[in-house]
This record gives C-alpha cells, sequence and structure tokens, in this order.
C-alpha cells in the first residue's frame, strides 16, 4: 500500500483529530484559521475549537484578487498564477499560525481548505441552458499540502455541484452536525459579504433541515465603505447610523428575481455589487443621495431581504409547518454591526437572538470550523441522508491532497 494511502487511513482510524479549518470569504478581509478537535461523525460529531486567528491580507493581495474576482471578463493569466500562488500563502500562512501556537505541524491530522472564490455561477444566474450551475475557488490543496507537509482536503463545493447543488451554501451539513438540538427550532444566521441561514428544527429530522442565502450582507456595504471611507468597513455602522433610510431606493435595490425565488438558492458580489446600486439610483432618481443616507439604506436591505427570508420558515408560513420558539443565533462580520443586527430584532420581535458563541463556537471562526467538520466527515461520515431533495444532496466533499 502507498504510504500516503496508510497515513490517510490511520488518520480515519483515530478516536479524533486535529483539523485546521481554513475560510476566506467574499469580503476578503483574511484567512480564519481555526483548529479543531473533532470526534465521531454526522450528528454524532463533537467539536472542540482549540485554537483560531483571523490573518489580514494586506491591501495588494486583495488588489490582485479584486483583478478577477466576481468578473465576467478577466486576464486567465492572472487566474492561473493566483492558483498555486494563494494555496502557498495560506499554506505559509497556517506554518506562522503554529509557530505563534507553539503546535508543530506534525500535531495536525489534516488541513480542510475551502480556498478562495473567484466566481459564483449558479444556473438561476447565469441563465444558459446546457450548463450546469457552477463555482470556481482557487488556491489549489496541493499546493498548501506541500507547503505545510500536512495532508489537505481542499475543492469540497464541486461535489456538491455534481450531484445538483449550487455549490453553496454548504453550512446545512456542518451546522446540523454541530447545532440541531431537540426542541429548539434554530436559525444559524450568518452575515458574511452574502447572508444565510440555515434551517434546523426542533424534530432534528435531516430531510427538513436546509441552508440558503438570503442576498446581500456586507458586500455592498464594505464596497461603499471603501468608496466613502476609504476603510475596509463602516464601523459599528457608523455612517449608517447618520443616515435616513431612502424608500425609494430601497424599493429599488429589492427588484431582484432572486429574492423570490425558492428555497435553497444561492447568490453572490456577481449580482449585488456596485453597478447593481448605481442601477437601481439611476431608476429610484437617487443618483445624488449622500454618503450617510446611502449606507442607511444599504443597511436596511440586507436587514429586509434577510428578515423577508426567515419570515419564510416561521409558523403560519405556507412554506413550511413549524411549531415553538425560534431562537436565531448570529455569527460573521455583520453580527458586529450594531446597526444591521438592531433592524432584525426590530423586524423579528418573536424570534430570540443569540451569537453562535453561546453554542461554543466563535462567531467570527463559524465557517472555517464547518469546513473542518466537512473535512472530517469525508474521511469518517457519509452515512447521513439528507432526504431526496433538490439543492441539498446527501454526499461526502473534499479531495485529498497529499504532502508528496
Amino acid at each position: 500500500m502507498n504510504a500516503q494511502i496508510q497515513h490517510l487511513y490511520d488518520i480515519a482510524r483515530k478516536t479524533d483529530r486535529r483539523i485546521i479549518g481554513l475560510m476566506s470569504g467574499t469580503s476578503l478581509d483574511g484567512l480564519d484559521i481555526a483548529l479543531c478537535r473533532i470526534s465521531g461523525s454526522g450528528p454524532a460529531t463533537s467539536v472542540t475549537l482549540e485554537r483560531f486567528a483571523t490573518v489580514p491580507f494586506d491591501e495588494e493581495f486583495k488588489a490582485e484578487i479584486r483583478t478577477i474576482f466576481a468578473k465576467q471578463t478577466i486576464d486567465f493569466e492572472q487566474l492561473c498564477l493566483l492558483n498555486p500562488y494563494i494555496g502557498r500563502l495560506h499554506g505559509q500562512l497556517i506554518l506562522d499560525c503554529l509557530r505563534n501556537w507553539g503546535i508543530a505541524p506534525g500535531e495536525i491530522d489534516v488541513i480542510a481548505s475551502h480556498g478562495q472564490t473567484v466566481y459564483h455561477a449558479p444556473k438561476s444566474q447565469h441563465r444558459r441552458d446546457k450548463f450546469p450551475n457552477a463555482t470556481l475557488q482557487i488556491g489549489d490543496g496541493d499546493h498548501v499540502a506541500a507547503v505545510t507537509e500536512i495532508l489537505t482536503v481542499s475543492d469540497f463545493r464541486q461535489k456538491h455541484i455534481a450531484h445538483g447543488g449550487e455549490g453553496a451554501p454548504l453550512a446545512v451539513y456542518g451546522d446540523y452536525f454541530m447545532f440541531s438540538a431537540p426542541g429548539e427550532n434554530r436559525i444559524l444566521l450568518n452575515m458574511g459579504g452574502i447572508a444565510n441561514f440555515t434551517y434546523l428544527p426542533d424534530d432534528e429530522d435531516a430531510s427538513r433541515v436546509f441552508t440558503t442565502d438570503t442576498g446581500p450582507g456586507n458586500t455592498l456595504l464594505d464596497v461603499y465603505a471603501r468608496k466613502f471611507l476609504n476603510k475596509p468597513y463602516d464601523e459599528d455602522g457608523q455612517l449608517a447610523a447618520h443616515g435616513q433610510v431612502n424608500a425609494d431606493l430601497l424599493q429599488a435595490l429589492k427588484k431582484n428575481p432572486f429574492f423570490d425565488a425558492p428555497f435553497p438558492k444561492t447568490t453572490g458580489p456577481e449580482v449585488f455589487n456596485m453597478p447593481y446600486v448605481e442601477e437601481a439610483q439611476s431608476h429610484s432618481q437617487t443618483l445624488d443621495l449622500s454618503a450617510a443616507d446611502l449606507m442607511a439604506t444599504l443597511v436596511q436591505f440586507s436587514a429586509d431581504t434577510i428578515t423577508d427570508a426567515i419570515r419564510r420558515v416561521l409558523p403560519n408560513s405556507s412554506s413550511e409547518k413549524t411549531e415553538g420558539t425560534f431562537r436565531i443565533y448570529m455569527s460573521g462580520g455583520g453580527a458586529h454591526n450594531p446597526e444591521l443586527t438592531q433592524r432584525l430584532h426590530k423586524a423579528l420581535p418573536d424570534c430570540q437572538f443569540d451569537n453562535t458563541d453561546s453554542l461554543g463556537i466563535d462567531g467570527d471562526a463559524k465557517e472555517a470550523v464547518l469546513f473542518a467538520v466537512l473535512a472530517n466527515e469525508s474521511l469518517v461520515g457519509g452515512n447521513t441522508s439528507f432526504g431526496d431533495r433538490q439543492g441539498v444532496p446527501t454526499v461526502s466533499m473534499g479531495k485529498v491532497s497529499f504532502p508528496t
């Protein structure tokens, strides 16, 4: 037997595994690195978050990514060069963190690498009949494995697409394994660049669990924070707090077929970007809106589309029979924006709100932890059925890269 296959087999036989989960989202703010100790699989998965860090990306690196990010027309040489470059960079950032934590690379069993999304194109978005759903993440796993000398599982989204999904959101699997609980209807709301939530019914029936994007989370807020403030984000929503919501612009922003599409669904900055806002401003004759008023309207846009989506699974909804109290657990950058969270509280007064920290997982680490769980499931799980539903395939995801 090949020694690397034997090593993989030995890892899978362990009672627990130390897995580093990586996540770099559409906000491009940095690499989340979560060192997890994981035992069990499926609903019996147990996760301890041992260490966590977000390593910020410098402006030069962000600029390199933005030359190809969410663009239909790009320099393909740049894409080709960034694929190994990002993998090697992520590998080096892992080694730096391990050194700072006083942990030897040999103590880590697996790296779960999401990579960097550069384009997301579900069929509902590209509308080209002969082509399937599609998505592309770069930062090749072979390079991560070579730099760190740690077995790496990566490229999770392609298997999801191969079996009829849109490649996102993938939180449905990890959220169910880690956070589902009898007697409480839970909504795991992640507000990253794009907001999404996972619905976990109180009967823990995996066939009813799903995750869906709701629309913009922070992506438009961050774009305009860079424009107006020359900062990566509007800290605590301070600029938005000084503005007034413009009803005409808000109505124009909501005129997109995505919001009426059935669950589960996905979207990205390919749709919700500065040209999208500018077109809505043109249609609503609000091009002269102040910076504060525009930011306030964009916060309301995120809040309204999140709450409109969540209401579709609340009691009295025609789409889902539910009973009992709903508790919403927030994570992601949007959970730190009081202007956004206050509007959610106001719009959903019958729901109880908390952060995923109360469930034992740092909200900022949650997405990276989820990929560690997906890698663990690929190695030792794969026995949980999520039913026969479009968009939620029952699959194990990820491709294995050996260090040598």
